[in-house]
């Protein structure tokens, strides 16, 4: 579609970048205390690493292609909010410090959503 990107389209993409890059700083930090620190099993930590450092390219792309207005990117973005909710779920149920990183990982996921539902994001990326 032709036209300025629509703003909602813009922050959807922000916030898909920004937990894709909080993914991947998670995984990196996970993957660098498993080699270097002293964790309780060092194979778990570095495969908890990896494993966020990849899952951390499903948004990325999303927020990439929604940037680019490709109608691919928002089955991705959707997902990624998806799987977002209950690992928000689960830090609001600790009793630590993950409460806020929960209650900040609920609101981003909500906000996301409601952002890539929006008829004027679709719209934009020429989906019917």
């Amino acid at each position: 579609p032709a036209g300025p990107r629509p703003r909602r389209l813009t922050y959807a993409a922000g916030l898909a970048a920004l937990e894709g890059l909080a993914l991947l700083i998670g995984g990196i930090w996970m993957l660098v205390r498993g080699l270097t620190g002293q964790p309780d099993d060092r194979q778990q930590a570095v495969t908890g690493g990896v494993t966020l450092a990849i899952l951390a390219l499903l948004p990325l792309l999303a927020a990439r292609g929604l940037l680019g207005r490709r109608s691919w990117s928002r089955g991705p973005a959707v997902i990624t909010q998806l799987l977002a909710l209950p690992v928000a779920y689960n830090l609001l149920q600790s009793d630590s410090v993950a409460i806020p990183a929960g209650i900040v990982l609920a609101v981003v996921a909500v906000t996301a959503l409601v952002l890539l539902l929006n008829p004027e994001t679709t719209r934009a990326l020429g989906i019917r």
